[in-house]
């Protein structure tokens, strides 16, 4: 069970900050049923409620300077995987999100980088699918490796292209 104030990764919301645990005063609130009040770390607007036994969303602590130092650091361990069909290559990215997992996360940014760079350099437009997907996974990478490296989004951005150019 997390504490008030640690920092986790909850579902797609990505980076969350825990305000509060405890019973909550909602209609829609199960009676006796402790809950996570969290708030997204990057926005101020929302305020999200979660059971603490939620097994439906992924929770977990955010990485470690060390964990982030080495998944930046063995970048080209990663295998690119690529779907030659676009609908394929969708129901992979939308696993990979689901398990908030950085190294597939990070598959996810290197695979769809390369492609990229391989279209743009042919004239051609990158799939629309390929592009939200790409920057779905480098929000919640970038988010969580910022924090645990003690870095702004952009150096983390910066970081993980010059390590991709790298490979």
């Amino acid at each position: 069970m997390f504490q008030i104030g640690d920092i986790i990764i909850y579902g797609t919301s990505g980076v969350c900050i825990i305000d509060n645990i405890g019973p909550i005063d909602s209609p829609s609130a199960s009676k006796g049923r402790t809950y996570y009040t969290l708030h997204p770390y990057y926005s101020e607007r929302n305020t999200i409620f979660t059971p603490t036994d939620n097994k439906k969303v992924q929770m977990r602590s955010i990485l470690s300077k060390e964990e982030a130092t080495s998944l930046i650091n063995n970048i080209q361990e990663i295998k690119c995987v690529w779907a030659n069909d676009e609908r394929g290559r969708e129901v992979e990215y939308k696993e990979a999100i689901k398990q908030c997992d950085c190294k597939q996360l990070l598959k996810i940014v290197k695979s769809i980088y390369f492609s990229r760079k391989e279209k743009i350099a042919e004239g051609k437009k990158v799939p629309a699918r390929d592009e939200k997907y790409y920057h779905m996974a480098e929000e919640s990478l970038y988010g969580e490796l910022a924090l645990s490296l003690g870095l702004e989004i952009d150096q983390v951005e910066e970081l993980v292209h010059s390590k991709l150019e790298e490979t």
